[in-house]
């Protein structure tokens, strides 16, 4: 089921992120407020814990099954980002990236990619530096005005409770 127009930015043309995602060949995602819901658990002896949702996962397993290879650019590091990542079979898994776009812009040039193949999935001011980049941008619901405002294309549903997934089946979707 498509996001109804009132869930989206005024700017948002769901014809025109259909066209922009259709010829994707690779798809970057953020951790914290996308794959997660952005919260942090932490347990009595101070370690932390994130919480992914399973129901992500088989969307990105099917993005790699049509081609697309998959990124995580995240500007935490954290072991279950690793785990998560490895489980899926995640082609590039950057972490700790201070500075995404100087991040991303190495990732290209190591993997001989052209921005114009990609897209990004974000919530938060550093995604901008990638949205400015890629073909194709998306975000969740609850993201900072200014990543609605730059994204092409919105989830319907919160980071970490089927973002991912709605984004991934908007993608092949559009390749259809």
């Amino acid at each position: 089921m498509e996001p109804s127009a009132q869930m989206m930015p005024a700017r948002f043309d769901l014809r025109e992120a259909a066209q922009r995602a259709k010829g994707l060949r690779w798809m970057f995602f953020d951790v914290d407020g996308v794959m997660t819901d952005g919260g942090l658990y932490y347990g009595a002896n101070g370690e932390s814990m994130k919480r992914f949702a399973v129901l992500d996962g088989h969307g990105l397993k099917a993005l790699k099954q049509a081609g697309i290879r998959i990124g995580i650019l995240s500007g935490r590091s954290h072991p279950a980002t690793e785990v998560r990542a490895r489980e899926l079979g995640f082609d590039v898994v950057i972490q700790g990236a201070e500075h995404k776009g100087s991040a991303f812009d190495q990732c290209m040039a190591e993997f001989g990619i052209a921005p114009a193949d990609c897209g990004h999935m974000g919530d938060d001011l550093p995604d901008l530096e990638i949205f400015s980049r890629v073909h194709f941008a998306a975000t969740v619901p609850d993201a900072t005005q200014a990543v609605l405002a730059a994204a092409h294309w919105v989830s319907h549903r919160a980071g970490g409770a089927g973002a991912v997934r709605d984004c991934c089946d908007f993608i092949l979707r559009a390749r259809q």
